[in-house]
């Protein structure tokens, strides 16, 4: 189902949160990302896990983030410098239409792509491969990272089980429903957690991807990618969103 039919059914549920608040106090919630280590090639593999009707932004905004990162200490050429290897996963390598139309096409196939250090799971259907693929992956990933209603992706593979996590705005009374199981909290840019953390709704993962590149390579270095981005980063995981007027 794509997020635009789900998003009629939540706008009730939106504003009633908007309402009562959230599920969890803003002294609760945990920023819990700890340094991560570069490996020992240098080189970051970042990978999208996507299906068709995937949303492009949820993918793209940290794609162009973590593509814009350049380190001038790991070496001397433009390619030693910029640190980030990434790469579409999908069921087959077949094109992929975005739910905005786009189509994209993906580098590998579940059963084949390589181990990823970071693994992205932006909103986009569910099913079984990529639910598979998701808790697979995750297991030698650094970071496994939710944007969007990715996070119900996230928890049906297990990874927020008793931990914090956060969705767009619009869902989060569904998210709680589906996944009692799992702490929402509710008008945060993004949540951390040490091996897999979550973002809000669409531009919020371009926030959670410069705080990962924050964590493998300092404040100044996220910075800096933001300002070439001209992007206005919010730098807490308790900045708090304004509830949408419905």
């Amino acid at each position: 189902m794509k997020r635009t039919e789900l998003l009629s059914g939540a706008i009730a549920g939106a504003a009633a949160a908007a309402l009562t608040g959230p599920a969890l106090a803003s002294s609760t919630v945990y920023d819990r990302g700890k340094p991560l280590t570069l490996p020992s090639s240098k080189r970051i593999k970042v990978a999208y896990a996507i299906s068709s009707g995937a949303t492009l932004i949820d993918f793209a905004g940290p794609w162009e983030a973590f593509g814009e990162v350049m380190v001038r200490s790991l070496g001397t050429t433009m390619n030693e410098q910029m640190p980030f290897d990434q790469y579409l996963v999908a069921k087959s390598t077949d094109p992929v239409e975005t739910e905005s139309g786009m189509q994209v096409v993906p580098a590998f196939a579940f059963a084949s792509a390589p181990q990823p250090d970071v693994l992205i799971v932006g909103a986009q259907p569910r099913s079984a491969e990529l639910t598979a693929w998701i808790r697979q992956a995750s297991r030698s990933a650094s970071v496994t990272a939710s944007v969007c209603t990715g996070a119900f992706r996230v928890a049906e593979a297990g990874l927020f089980d008793r931990l914090p996590a956060t969705t767009h705005h619009a869902f989060y009374d569904e998210f709680q429903r589906a996944f009692p199981q799992v702490q929402v909290v509710r008008y945060v840019r993004f949540v951390e957690n040490p091996l897999v953390s979550s973002a809000g709704g669409l531009t919020s993962g371009i926030d959670l991807a410069l705080r990962i590149v924050e964590r493998y390579f300092g404040l100044q270095i996220a910075s800096n990618t933001a300002s070439y981005l001209e992007y206005k980063r919010s730098t807490t995981a308790t900045h708090w969103l304004q509830p949408a007027v419905m």
